[in-house]
């Protein structure tokens, strides 16, 4: 008996790749461009805060020697800074606000989906509304409510103004995936007498992209923003690690060094959470917003 022939499946892959067209060169060749023209200012800003001074002036491009590598910048940033206070503070808000957003989220979307109530419709325009009007048109009111809450300056206001800012475009996205969960799924889960909750559980897996999305859709602007950190939580105790770096941008304004190490502790956790989980993000929500 003669041994099968490797090369067949080897050649058809061969055959089935789609040849280097000029098009197809331009279209790569400009993906490079934008990705360096995103990635390279913070590749500078991480290398020019591990250089001197005087390096930096130097050659802003150059990469770190023996000569000119110095990690006085993070030591004055952790010795004369707040950040770790800062990042407490921002892993706080961030953390509940993501989970708390993805619990109400899915429970509301379900809800939507499942139950064919009159105000469905309307409770779906009003999560469609929401994501279209900014929540920073409402600083007043909200500061009026923490206020009369007793919440001003404290974690908790701005957990729940974030976990507010986020629910509507939550709940609208993870309503797409819940429409493509198999009916025949459900019924037959009812039919062998699971409840509401149990129903829930089984099909939650099945949007398990959607969470993803959710999580790093809530995770970046909560990380990232400075509006109400400064307005709803100014103290020291209380600080996050955008509104501390921008007072360690003021506060140590000719300090190079650790100006830069202070913007790169403040970038490198959202760049690391975005490499981890760009597949799970992007899926998500492309498949989300295409159904």
């Amino acid at each position: 008996m003669s041994a099968p022939d490797l090369t067949i499946p080897v050649a058809r892959r061969r055959q089935d790749r789609e040849p280097w067209t000029l098009e197809r060169i331009i279209v790569h060749a400009l993906l490079i461009f934008f990705v360096v023209l995103a990635i390279g200012p913070v590749l500078i800003v991480i290398i020019n805060s591990l250089k001197t001074t005087p390096a930096i002036f130097g050659g802003p491009f150059d990469l770190p020697t023996a000569k000119t590598f110095s990690l006085e910048g993070y030591k004055r940033v952790f010795t004369r800074g707040n950040f770790i206070v800062n990042y407490r503070n921002s892993l706080i808000v961030t953390v509940t606000t993501i989970v708390l957003t993805v619990v109400l989220s899915t429970l509301a979307a379900f809800a939507l989906v499942e139950y064919r109530v009159r105000l469905a419709s309307l409770l779906g325009g009003l999560f469609v509304l929401g994501i279209m009007l900014p929540i920073r048109l409402g600083t007043i009111p909200l500061i009026q409510m923490m206020l009369a809450w007793k919440l001003m300056d404290t974690l908790a206001a701005l957990i729940l103004v974030y976990t507010a800012m986020s629910i509507p475009i939550a709940v609208t996205l993870m309503v797409t995936y819940f429409r493509t969960v198999p009916t025949d799924l459900k019924e037959a889960a009812r039919m062998d007498g699971a409840s509401e909750l149990r129903t829930f559980w089984i099909v939650l897996p099945l949007v398990r992209p959607g969470l993803a999305a959710v999580a790093a859709l809530t995770m970046l602007p909560v990380w990232n923003d400075l509006w109400f950190p400064l307005i709803l939580a100014p103290s020291r105790q209380n600080q996050t690690v955008t509104l501390g770096v921008q007072q360690f941008v003021g506060q140590f304004m000719n300090d190079y060094p650790a100006l830069l190490a202070a913007l790169t502790l403040g970038a490198v956790p959202l760049v690391l959470l975005f490499t981890l989980f760009s597949r799970q993000f992007i899926s998500g929500l492309s498949k989300g917003y295409s159904k």
